[in-house]
């Protein structure tokens, strides 16, 4: 058994080296083991991004990019709305906040960018 790690994509144990690269034959997905390293930090943390690719952190404020239509409210969340002082968490919707006249939500950083 080889000890090559799982494709960071799709998790598939069947991984082999292809050159410099790491293959995975499931997802077709390359990648440098050295950037793997590099990029998971040694920390064990996932750092969650923005729409743009700006690490998110505590107490950030985000604008949001799309307009959302929002269940139960009468009127749609829309774009260019600040939200200030966010809370990240896990999971698909990472960032918990209060928006101002919607009351607490949870939104996805896909959805956000840093102000």
């Amino acid at each position: 058994m080889s000890d090559l790690p799982p494709c960071p994509k799709c998790g598939s144990v069947y991984t082999y080296p292809d050159g410099a690269l790491l293959m995975c034959p499931e997802c077709a997905h390359e990648w440098s083991p050295d950037a793997a390293a590099a990029a998971s930090g040694g920390d064990g943390e996932d750092v969650i991004r923005d729409s743009v690719g700006n690490v998110l952190q505590d107490g950030d404020d985000v604008v949001v990019v799309k307009t959302l239509k929002v269940k139960g409210a009468p009127t749609a969340l829309k774009a260019g709305t600040k939200v200030k002082n966010i809370r990240l968490v896990g999971g698909d919707h990472d960032i918990d906040c209060r928006i101002p006249g919607f009351g607490p939500m949870k939104l996805k950083s896909s959805i956000v960018k840093k102000a």
